[in-house]
């Protein structure tokens, strides 16, 4: 976006302030400057001449010659132009200047035998507009030699700006005079409005009707009548020109003006070619056509909002007019449409349409809902002074759920705690008052700001501090020699996953990391997916509601490769929906930190001394408790098996902590692996951090080796499929006594002669006492308890021993 530093000094005073300094300054605080140009180098050699007489070419009906002067000199000019006269102050250019259009250098010429020492300038010529019909004539007060670009006000530094999407309300000057004001401890100046109004009522002039609010929160709109479109005056179009802009009119080109002073986009339609008097802003028929004031058809669907007559659209909102409407010579009386539109409805139009214009740029990043009236107004007072109209009485303004500022609290210890310094507390009051915000409760440790809606990328504490940063000045940041810091400075969390990280490495996986975004086909394979409300495509509609699409798409890009063999984890977060419906706040689905282990291929290859063997569940289990083992958890969590069918798993099986699962993994179902494409066989088993660090971890103690040897028995039962072997092992060690260390499942077997609904699980159970040998009828008693309970209380039918 290109800024006029001579316009700049309207609403901020940067006297005394070098603009190499502006320059600097803007870009350290974030409004970066992509380029520069020096205005007014183009008119060297081009001063203010006054026509002392004018004479008939002798040889020559349609060339007169003149005798400029330029106070010190005078010099004989041969003007084929039509409007020269005597007495007129014009721009007239020097032996040695280059005329602006053109590029020509200015030399002495003979000219039907007459010399001519000069040349007198049309502003075409200047590059100043497309008025070639005669010479520029200048105003009378100014003095002959005086530099051209001096007496216009040409002499201008142009700075071309990079707008982040976060900061709309820089698309402006006034914009980007609020931050050289907090930069440089000034006040903003906003121009004063005073409209006078005449005529009738606007209400019986005209009327607006919003029928979607959605898209179009605000309309305000006013009526000014008996216009004269002309020519703009100068100063008008000198702002315009310094910008880049062509001018028009002086409707037009005072809603051009007030886009850049104030970056609210405005546009102007012929009432009287309004049917009906009426504006209607609604969605448009999918398929149905308009033609823009670039003379071009448009195709609209149901997306692109428009604004429309009682019976015609006249308008894209937000992006381009319509010829039906537009201002032309002839036009008398105006309504001014100055509107509040949804961001991202325009951004869609924009891009489906293929069309950006300024209007479409700035709302698109979000212009300010509550300056519309302000905006009307300011326009009002213009073209009544500038077109001789009449401003009708009253404003309508639809505006049916106001858009109200936010309040923000800023703590002034957070301040050096985020940043490593300190900012004095009257300085921080000064920056953010002078960005525009207001103050509405001060205390000894903190205040509280009224945030302007043209800010809306201000909404947290941690704004405000950042902010105060840029305007403070990275720059000014001290310099500290010595920085202490502290291993055990990490967050609990974060030294907790490097832990883990450690752990998987230790055991040979490699690190993978996934996009959190997924199709919402892919997140709803595994979890009710959080989807997002402007997703960049398709594919990246949904939040990620397990890492076990991450896992499958590294293995299927892997494969793809050549690389079979793989061991690999993740440590990411994952969001789930926690109810059906709109997601209204945090409490509406749940955020967990979870890690993914993932096994394929061959665990074994082809060697001297072994055989090939690919992974299998037994060693996704191994390394879940080589993990745990790492951990030290390996004795705290419990196994559970499930072997019903699961909608990812094949089979499951899944690691307890008392009641609470922590974790759970197998073998991935065939049909899963079709989605992503693979034909090989894929172990994967996910934890919940979350719930894996609250677990307290046992304190690690020597212990000597044992002295007595330990008695081991097996026992294998019958059981319903509803029991679960951590039933099993929880019975076993309730009824036993203390001699009893260790209980675990080793075997499970089903069969059709098992009868239906049964399966068969075999443990293996551990005794001893670390003071003395144990005797064979001690150890059978307890055996024999444990074996009863089982048999009584969960209604299974033992097999044996051994």
């Amino acid at each position: 976006m290109k800024i006029s530093l001579n316009w700049l000094k309207d609403y901020v005073d940067l006297e005394g302030i070098a603009s190499s300094e502006i320059i600097d300054k803007l870009t350290i605080s974030g409004l970066e400057v992509e380029d520069v140009e020096e205005k007014g180098a183009e008119f060297d050699n081009i001063v203010v001449g006054f026509v002392k007489e004018k004479k008939k070419h002798p040889n020559a009906d349609k060339l007169s010659v003149c005798a400029v002067s330029t106070g010190a000199e005078e010099f004989n000019v041969v003007c084929g132009a039509p409007n020269v006269q005597a007495g007129q102050k014009v721009a007239f250019a020097k032996i040695g200047a280059v005329i602006p259009e053109g590029g020509f250098k200015i030399t002495k010429a003979k000219l039907r035998g007459e010399v001519s020492m000069g040349m007198i300038c049309s502003e075409k010529e200047l590059g100043l507009s497309d008025d070639h019909s005669g010479i520029m004539v200048l105003d009378n007060g100014f003095e002959p030699g005086t530099p051209l670009k001096e007496a216009l006000g040409l002499d201008d530094t142009v700075i071309e700006v990079a707008i982040t999407p976060n900061r709309p309300d820089a698309l402006s000057h006034i914009g980007v005079a609020r931050d050289l004001a907090a930069i440089f401890n000034r006040k903003v100046k906003l121009p004063e409005v005073n409209v006078a109004e005449a005529g009738e009522r606007i209400e019986k002039l005209a009327s607006v009707e919003i029928q979607d609010n959605a898209g179009c929160p605000r309309y305000t709109a006013r009526v000014i009548r008996n216009v004269n479109v002309k020519e703009s005056p100068n100063w008008l179009k000198k702002k315009l020109t310094s910008v880049g802009l062509r001018p028009i009119n002086n409707i037009v080109d005072v809603t051009n003006f007030i886009l850049h002073e104030l970056g609210q986009p405005l546009h102007a339609f012929d009432l009287d070619r309004l049917e009906g008097q009426k504006i209607v802003v609604r969605r448009a028929s999918d398929g149905e056509t308009f033609t823009t004031l670039d003379s071009k058809e448009r195709k609209l669907t149901s997306n692109d909002l428009m604004i429309c007559d009682a019976e015609k659209p006249v308008a894209i909102a937000g992006v381009m007019g319509g010829e039906n409407s537009e201002v032309t010579n002839a036009t008398k009386n105006i309504l001014l449409e100055s509107a509040y539109f949804n961001p991202s409805s325009i951004r869609k139009t924009s891009k489906s349409l293929i069309l950006s214009t300024d209007a479409s740029y700035r709302y698109e990043r979000g212009t300010d809902p509550n300056i519309t009236p302000y905006a009307a107004n300011r326009a009002m007072q213009l073209m009544a002074e500038l077109a001789g109209g009449e401003v009708q009485t009253g404003t309508i303004d639809v505006y049916p759920e106001k858009i109200e500022p936010m309040h923000v609290t800023l703590r002034f210890n957070q301040i050096e705690r985020i940043l490593g310094f300190g900012v004095e507390k009257g300085e921080v009051k000064d920056i953010l008052l002078n960005l525009g915000l207001k103050s509405v409760m001060e205390g000894e440790s903190e205040l509280t700001f009224e945030v302007p809606t043209f800010r809306p990328d201000i909404e947290r504490e941690i704004d405000l501090i950042e902010e105060i940063a840029r305007i403070y000045g990275y720059d000014r940041i001290p310099t500290v020699e010595k920085i202490s810091i502290t291993l055990s400075g990490k967050t609990d969390q974060s030294a907790f996953k490097d832990t883990l990280r450690d752990a998987a490495n230790g055991l040979g996986f490699y690190e993978i990391i996934s996009n959190s975004l997924q199709s919402k086909e892919v997140a709803s394979l595994t979890g009710s997916p959080v989807e997002m409300l402007n997703p960049l495509s398709v594919d990246m509609a949904a939040l990620r509601t397990s890492l076990l699409p991450g896992a499958l798409y590294a293995v299927a890009k892997n494969l793809n490769v050549g690389e079979k063999n793989l061991k690999l984890f993740e440590i990411g977060h994952v969001f789930n929906k926690l109810s059906e419906g709109e997601i209204k706040s945090f409490k509406d689905f749940s955020e967990t930190p979870d890690m993914m282990f993932t096994v394929t291929g061959k665990a074994d290859t082809v060697s001297w001394y072994s055989k090939e063997r690919a992974y299998d569940i037994y060693d996704l289990k191994g390394i879940v408790n080589s993990f745990l083992e790492k951990i030290c958890l390996d004795n705290v969590l419990v196994d559970s098996y499930n072997l019903v069918e699961n909608k990812n798993f094949e089979y499951i099986f899944e690691k307890k902590y008392k009641d609470q699962v922590v974790g759970r993994g197998g073998l991935v179902r065939k049909d899963v692996l079709k989605k992503f494409d693979i034909s090989q066989e894929v172990y994967c088993f996910e934890f919940n951090l979350s719930a894996l660090a609250e677990i307290p971890v046992p304190q690690k103690r020597f212990k000597g080796l044992l002295k007595f040897p330990k008695v081991l028995r097996d026992c294998a039962f019958i059981l319903d499929k509803n029991v679960t072997s951590q039933d099993v092992v929880g019975l076993i060690y309730k009824s036993s006594s203390n001699l009893l260390k260790k209980a675990e499942l080793f075997d499970i077997f089903e069969s059709r002669n098992l009868g239906p609904g049964k399966r068969s699980m075999a443990f293996s159970l551990e005794y001893y006492d670390e003071n003395r040998t144990l005797k064979d009828e001690e150890v059978d008693k307890d055996f024999n308890r444990a074996v009863e309970a089982v048999i009584k209380q969960l209604n299974a039918e033992f097999r044996g021993t051994s």
